[in-house]
């Protein structure tokens, strides 16, 4: 057993960082790498491509990645653990293992995660009497029946907590919560059980500061972002978990960033509904317990998390197809900048109305002026240019792809000094959104598998 064990962030997002998780493996010790790449929508945008080649669906930038990092980690003994397999864990591994080959690198144990991907059975699940709700609104989930593109279960730790029990070096899995991720390093070291709820909620929560890589370390940092050093050399944190729960957070000496409470403390605020009822699969994490101290130059502790039993439902992830969106853009110019870019807005939903076309939305924004804080801050009394922003969204691709046509008219027939349409006529984009429920976590059952070299 291990005491403390050092748990690294490589990865807070499909896009993230290429750089971070070859620095968190080379630039100190550390004992596992976590890499999380899943959100609501990345879920449907690797389901689309795992339909156009069976052997798609996951990060692609994963499979390089960690051909780049595996001959340290297997000289280093750092276990990788990462939900990057999207909905195609397997074909995910099998990437992996094809690029170690290449490496020459031999004893290699991959475990797959899967049964999360329950797009095909929804049928039998409602014949089965499971409703799928949507959690927000109630509405039933019949009415957009025919338009799911993506249904997810969000397993938790344990599945994780299993494959590394059979001796996976790396653990491949689908939609897996991302405090799951940390999470469950901490439960197969200190042998933690399923009803040790505060010693569950701690790591919970300390996946939750780990889960958006640099944000917790002075990344987006509304503090004060001019005090972090060295943001082009940001160091990703890393959990140092006890096997009494408590916690520190920190990061590799030498590295940009800074750890604080206050950057810790933003990270917790992240995307929190109430602060003690947060519900993960492993138990229900109270936020409102948590304490922070000063452990040294960039180190937090955390210590006092308490949590409760978990419930025995999971949280079902699904996106749905909803019309189509076009957005487009226009620059004006000094003098008058704002007042030409709010006539070009005018003119274009007049002209709109004109030809008859309904939308469900039209949206303007005039960036450089009030698109991020729109009421809450002070227009200036005059600016040198402003992009018109206008989107519109609708359930008919015809309208949507005709609201394109009028973008590039207003350029000479419509206020002057404008500029910025380089990329053509806007094209309408399939709009994805997201219904989240409920279902009976005893109706379905992950998968465990391992693949080796």
């Amino acid at each position: 057993m291990k005491a403390p064990i050092r748990i690294a962030s490589g990865q807070g997002f499909w896009g993230d960082l290429l750089t971070a998780p070859k620095m968190q493996v080379t630039k100190g010790p550390i004992d596992y790498l976590v890499m999380d790449y899943l959100a609501e929508v990345t879920m449907s945008i690797m389901q689309k491509q795992k339909r156009r080649d069976p052997q798609l669906g996951y990060a692609k930038d994963l499979v390089p990645l960690i051909a780049d990092i595996l001959p340290d980690c297997m000289e280093r003994n750092v276990k990788i653990i990462t939900n990057g397999g999207g909905v195609n864990p397997q074909a995910c591994a099998e990437a992996i293992l094809a690029s170690a080959r290449e490496l020459g690198i031999k004893g290699l144990k991959i475990g797959v995660v899967t049964g999360d991907d329950i797009l095909g059975r929804m049928d039998e699940f409602r014949s089965k009497g499971i409703e799928f709700s949507n959690m927000e609104t109630g509405e039933d989930v019949g009415i957009i029946a025919d338009k799911i593109s993506s249904a997810n279960v969000y397993f938790g730790a344990f599945p994780i907590v299993e494959a590394l029990q059979q001796g996976a070096d790396i653990v491949i899995t689908g939609r897996t919560t991302d405090t799951g991720l940390t999470l469950a390093p901490m439960i197969y070291e200190y042998g933690w059980k399923e009803d040790d709820w505060d010693k569950l909620a701690a790591g919970t929560i300390a996946g939750h500061i780990m889960e958006c890589g640099g944000q917790a370390t002075g990344g987006n940092f509304s503090a004060d972002w001019k005090s972090v050093p060295e943001l082009e050399n940001i160091g990703f944190p890393i959990t140092e978990a006890n096997a009494d729960g408590s916690i520190v957070i920190t990061k590799h000496e030498g590295t940009g960033g800074l750890v604080t409470q206050q950057t810790v403390k933003e990270q917790l605020l992240y995307e929190i509904g109430d602060p003690s009822n947060y519900i993960t699969p492993e138990t229900i994490a109270d936020f409102t317990t948590i304490q922070l101290s000063d452990d040294g130059p960039d180190r937090v502790k955390m210590s006092g998390v308490k949590g409760r039993p978990c419930t025995d439902t999971y949280k079902v992830s699904m996106s749905y197809t909803d019309g189509y969106t076009a957005v487009s853009t226009l620059t004006y110019t000094w003098p008058d900048a704002l007042e030409k870019a709010q006539a070009a807005d005018r003119i274009l939903r007049k002209r709109l109305d004109n030809l008859g076309l309904k939308f469900e939305e039209i949206r303007t924004e005039f960036v450089g002026v009030n698109a991020c804080h729109g009421h809450l801050v002070p227009v200036p009394a005059d600016v040198n240019e402003v992009v018109l922003r206008f989107g519109v969204r609708g359930q008919d691709f015809k309208t949507v792809e005709r609201f394109g046509k009028e973008i590039a008219p207003l350029i000479l027939t419509g206020p002057p000094s404008v500029t910025g349409f380089a990329g053509g006529r806007p094209k309408p984009s399939e709009v994805i959104a997201f219904w989240p429920a409920l279902m009976p976590k005893n109706a379905v059952t992950p998968s465990i598998t391992i693949e080796q070299i």
